[in-house]
């Protein structure tokens, strides 16, 4: 062979080589620019006119099509670098460069075609992402029917050992990894104990239910329908409530909620100066009483909110599958969720937890867990019981006796007061931990 062509051939094949490396580190370097990049972030510089983020929001909308067409272009071009590689090196060094061959490529491909590039990418993922979206685009449009057709054997395959694979399993899992950048955030010290509690709070409308945070019934204020006039405007006037509940003979048997306002208004429209008394008594307060609104338990507190919203009210009755009353619940109760304990001067003051000297806390056994976690920094689970003394009598299986101690979930509580069935007083200390 002529001397000039094989010199010729040569630095074509190393052109070649060096041509295929730099699609191999642009594939590297798409893969982790589009896999990072924050979806938020695209959709934010989408909304302000560019290009490049809304055609990275669309290229990452199918994950396994984008995946599937990068790395069938990047094995294509390594592949093909690497045979290059081993002809020429067989060809100037003889067998020897076989094994040459395969360590000047392994150096060349890791630290051109993967490290380089993917640190580059890692560092502005987004930035990378919109300048890498276009092309990527075209080979994903390319290779898709191989794609598509590796991607059906891939799941057939996975599918014999019982793996079913979910493409829209990121979309279920977004609300989670919001949940968790908050709470890293505020581990961190980016984000504020109060902003952590009000935007978790807000996430978890969706899963939790009214059931959860409603006023128990043995604690709603409620008036019997049958009370005379005089009395049922006393109840009113002495209650923090503004709508108390109207029942007949049983306080299952709620045939009304009173408004104070509306009672002073239909009271005074059909007052008489000469006889007051006789006028309240005579004075029908289920006249002015609204229809009792009633809610299933398992209302999650998202939609009871739009329920409010929409009927215009704040105040719903908790009801069983069979009916029964439960609790109540109002608008305020779900905001609180969000933004903490909503408190006017009419309000009866809430028992906090109180800090005692061995490190610990005294609290109402009524209070919720998750009001508990949020005043303590702790992380009680609440799945099983609503309340500190529901988690107790749930975790004991019985109803502990005043002076009881147990030991669970990290904290050791004790039964400071009980009245009847009712753990009324608990005190919580956290375990010290063995070094």
């Amino acid at each position: 062979m002529d001397v000039t062509m094989l010199d010729a051939a040569f630095w074509m094949t190393c052109l070649a080589i060096a041509g295929l490396l730099i699609l191999s580190g642009f594939f590297s370097g798409s893969e982790t620019a589009l896999t990072a990049a924050s979806r938020g972030k695209l959709r934010s510089q989408a909304d302000k006119g560019t290009k490049g983020a809304q055609k990275a929001l669309d290229v990452t909308e199918d994950n396994e099509r984008l995946i599937g067409s990068v790395l069938l272009g990047n094995n294509l071009v390594n592949i093909l670098a690497t045979s290059l590689a081993t002809a020429l090196f067989t060809r100037v060094f003889g067998e020897s460069g076989v094994a040459l061959a395969t360590l000047v490529m392994t150096v060349l491909v890791l630290v051109f075609a993967e490290v380089l590039p993917k640190t580059y990418a890692i560092t502005n993922p987004e930035s990378a992402a919109s300048r890498v979206a276009g092309p990527i685009a075209v080979v994903v449009l390319v290779f898709s029917p191989v794609v598509s057709f590796v991607r059906m054997l891939v799941r057939g395959i996975l599918s014999l050992f019982g793996v079913q694979t979910d493409p829209d399993s990121h979309i279920l899992a977004l609300k989670d990894e919001i949940a968790g950048a908050i709470a890293l955030g505020h581990v961190e010290g980016a984000v504020e104990k109060e902003d952590r509690d009000r935007l978790l709070g807000a996430l978890d409308l969706g899963e939790r239910t009214v059931e959860e945070i409603m006023l128990h019934r043995s604690k709603i204020e409620m008036i019997d329908a049958n009370t005379p006039a005089r009395e049922v405007l006393e109840a009113c006037l002495k209650s923090p409530h503004t709508r108390l509940p109207l029942y007949r003979d049983d306080p299952e048997n709620i045939v009304g909620v009173i408004h104070a306002k509306d009672l002073l208004r239909g009271m005074y429209a059909e007052r008489d100066e000469a006889l007051p008394d006789v006028q309240l008594a005579d004075f029908d307060v289920l006249g002015v009483a609204m229809t009792p609104y009633f809610v299933p338990e398992t209302t999650t507190l998202d939609d009871q909110m739009r329920q409010f919203l929409r009927r215009q009210t704040h105040f719903a009755l908790v009801v069983d599958e069979y009916g029964a009353l439960q609790g109540l619940i109002t608008l305020e109760d779900i905001l609180e969720e969000i933004v903490g304990e909503i408190t006017d001067e009419f309000d009866p003051s809430e028992d906090a937890p109180v800090k005692s000297k061995d490190g610990g806390w005294v609290v109402d056994g009524g209070m919720t867990i998750r009001d508990f976690n949020r005043s303590t920094e702790c992380n009680l689970p609440d799945e099983e019981a609503n309340t500190m003394a529901g988690l107790v009598i749930h975790e004991a299986q019985m109803i502990p006796t005043t002076g009881q101690v147990f030991s669970f979930h990290g904290h050791r509580f004790e039964v400071v007061e009980r009245t009847a069935n009712r753990l009324t007083t608990l005190k919580v200390r956290p375990l010290r931990r063995a070094r």
